[in-house]
């Protein structure tokens, strides 16, 4: 309303305008928006900021049309006339109820069709909100002031006016939150069932998920379905491409994998169901929290823990974790907005709308600066054995975070020069994700476009390929890639040696005479790998070296390191590994971890070191020395003796560093020897050289 002096509107038709319905029901609308939307913006989140929500939102676009049509009618009686306080107070609300009504639009339009909310625009909304009280109260009151000074039988018909007009604005605005607290009543939340089985069974004095250290925020047992359905993520139209990565990661089938499910039940059915939770805090943390890894729980998994592995919302739940390692992590149940967990399209559009529309929540639960730090990986990439589970005491396994921590690739007061697991592991790509762009992450700004990888590139490829998850092929190609050290990574490039992520170099004379010797060398060093290689259970995990030395007529002269017709490597190869042993002696062969209590043998390598594989070659001028009588080790280096023909002219030295993520004796466990299954070998460095063989 927009109050002028003589000459403008008579009281009369100040009168009229105060009794418009359309006044009446205009004013209301503006005043349940106003106070819906501070409610929204400054109270915490909740169901009934939630269901505030929805209604500021069609409230909102059921006052569009009223207010175009009241605001033009209302600046035509009122047009004209000197200026005054009246008149510029009303001029700066239509201007500021204008813009607010622009911006509103545009976020609804971006919280339906979008992925994301512009933050400029939320800015203007909230800012022309507060211009709304600033300007529309001063100017609605001092109206009304100016009118109560009026003695004038017409003055009265005008205040009687504005108090219905006042009266009728209330009421509409009461009737919102009636609105507000009706639909409260009538929403049914989902009910978590956070109980465990009532056949659950854990010992007095411990946690729960023991021997697992992983635990709840509330000690107890978490509803599965708060902790999956990641398919969701990937859905909305918001996390597709992260989603996509995902779900062919390690961390997604980690449940999954054939050999984890065989070698968990094989574990409880010599130790006892509750002695897989141990297992369950990494692999399978769903049914681990559920409840389902019990005495009598078939398959030892929830159905939504074996399809998701390690779920977004597992690993974005996570609120500590402890270098201990072990899963030695505490994980809350998130915060779930309005029909997030309902079955069917509206739900669904109606939980996306809200995430979008008001992320505020959704951000603070799932991005948090600890999911950047290496402390967070080390909870899972850090494993022992203790009493409670191999009954003797405690035994290092893996651990790739101390690796690390001791290693080149964090030198201490030098953070510049720092690579961390996720600059390797989760490298930086094009992004149009609303996560896109992040200034606490290293390398990154806010609109850099970018978001981290959530393929987690290793060296996993054999299970994707089996199983064929969506996106296999890609996967596999990207780990050939990333192990050969033919996958870029601009952001750390600089920091780092070109090639493969372990090199080898072979070390052998130009020439040699008949009835030398020829002392091969290779040289396999670490170049990229920020922990350990290989790393991970090394009980499983093979990589060696297969060289190869033949003459100019294409005879093979020697052969270490290849595999024989059953997919094993011939006995005697140069090789990476690890050799569990059990409190008899026995080796653990099947990945029965459990019953572990030391090494007889370990090899690996250090990042940045280096180690040598050594042949020695005899070159006879006669007769020549059978390989398999002459190979000796010390077992710091193996030697490889070895005559040539005499009428070799030239010899040919090919040498690979090969790595398979599973052996074939676990495979033949898992699946048979009849199986014909068989893991891919990667290789991951060649090198070739001639030798020339001079006469006399």
């Amino acid at each position: 309303m927009y109050g002028t002096a003589t000459p403008g509107p008579s009281r009369s038709d100040r009168a009229f305008e105060w009794r418009s319905r359309l006044s009446i029901f205009v004013g209301g609308l503006l005043c349940f928006e106003t106070l819906s939307g501070l409610w929204i913006w400054l109270l915490p989140f909740s169901i009934p900021s939630q269901i505030l929500v929805l209604l500021h939102t069609v409230f909102g676009v059921l006052f569009l049309l009223p207010y175009l049509i009241y605001q033009g009618r209302h600046w035509w009686v009122h047009r004209g006339g000197p200026w005054s306080h009246y008149r510029v107070t009303g001029y700066v609300a239509f201007a500021a109820v204008a813009v607010n009504a622009i911006s509103g639009v545009v976020l609804t339009l971006q919280s339906v069709f979008g992925t994301a909310i512009s933050y400029t625009w939320d800015t203007v909304h909230i800012i022309t909100t507060l211009a709304i009280l600033a300007f529309v109260i001063p100017h609605v009151v001092l109206l009304i002031i100016r009118d109560r000074r009026g003695r004038a039988e017409q003055a009265q018909v005008v205040l009687a006016a504005e108090k219905r007009w006042v009266g009728g604005v209330l009421a509409w605005s009461v009737a919102g939150f009636a609105a507000l607290a009706l639909y409260g009543l009538l929403y049914e939340p989902v009910q978590w069932v956070n109980e465990f089985p009532a056949d659950y069974h854990t010992e007095e004095g411990r946690s729960p998920f023991s021997p697992s250290l992983a635990t709840t925020a509330s000690g107890g047992a978490y509803d599965d379905r708060s902790l999956s359905d990641s398919e969701s993520c990937g859905s909305a139209g918001c996390h597709e491409s992260i989603y996509r990565e995902w779900a062919v990661s390690a961390h997604r089938w980690s449940s999954m994998d054939p050999a984890f499910q065989v070698i968990q039940e094989v574990m409880a059915k010599q130790n006892g169901p509750e002695s897989t939770r141990y297992c369950g805090g990494c692999h399978d943390p769903v049914s681990l929290f559920s409840g389902t890894k019990n005495v009598f729980t078939e398959d030892l998994s929830s159905i939504r823990g074996y399809n998701e592995g390690v779920s977004c919302l597992v690993c974005h739940s996570i609120r500590e974790t402890d270098l201990k390692g072990n899963a030695n992590y505490t994980i809350a149940q998130p915060e779930r907005y309005l029909y997030e967990a309902k079955p069917g399209a509206t739900a669904k559009f109606i939980s996306d709308f809200l995430i979008r529309a008001y992320p505020a929540k959704h951000m603070e639960v799932f991005s948090k600066r600890l999911f950047k730090t290496p402390e967070y990986c080390a909870a899972c990439h850090k494993q022992f054995i203790d009493e409670e589970v191999n009954k003797v005491g405690w035994v290092q396994l893996q651990n790739q975070y101390d690796n690390w921590r001791k290693s080149k690739w964090n030198p201490e007061g030098e953070p510049e020069k720092v690579v961390e697991c996720r600059e390797c592991h989760m490298p930086l790509q094009d992004s149009d994700d609303p996560a896109a762009g992040d200034d606490l992450d290293s390398y990154r700004t806010a609109q850099d476009g970018k978001h981290r990888d959530h393929r987690f590139i290793a060296a996993n490829s054999f299970i994707p390929t089996l199983l064929e998850l969506p996106g296999w092929e890609e996967h596999n190609e990207l780990t050939v890639a990333w192990l050969q050290g033919k996958r870029a990574i601009p952001e750390i490039e600089y920091k780092w040696a070109s090639g493969p992520a372990v090199s080898i170099e072979i070390q052998a004379p130009d020439t040699v005479r008949p009835g030398e010797e020829i002392d091969i060398r290779v040289v396999i060093s670490s170049n990229k790998v920020g922990h350990d290689f290989p790393t991970g259970p090394l009980d499983i995990i093979q990589s060696w070296i297969n060289l190869e030395v033949t003459d100019d007529k294409g005879r093979v002269l020697l052969a270490s390191g290849a595999l024989d017709v059953q997919h094993f490597i011939q006995p005697g190869a140069f090789m990476f590994k690890a050799e569990p042993v059990d409190q008899a002696g026995n080796l653990i062969d099947r990945h029965n971890l459990w019953e572990m209590v030391g090494v007889r043998y370990r090899r690996a390598l250090f990042p940045g070191f280096k180690d040598v594989a050594r042949y020695m070659v005899a070159c006879p001028s006669e007769t020549a020395i059978p390989a398999s009588e002459a190979v000796t080790g010390d077992g710091a280096s193996r030697e490889f003796l070895l005559s040539t023909p005499a009428d070799a002219g030239t010899l040919r030295v090919r040498a690979s560093l090969d790595y398979r993520k599973i052996d074939q004796y676990l495979l033949d466990f898992v699946f048979g020897e009849d199986n014909q299954l068989t893991a891919p070998v990667v290789q991951m460095a060649v090198q070739e050289k001639t030798i020339q063989i001079k006469e006399g």
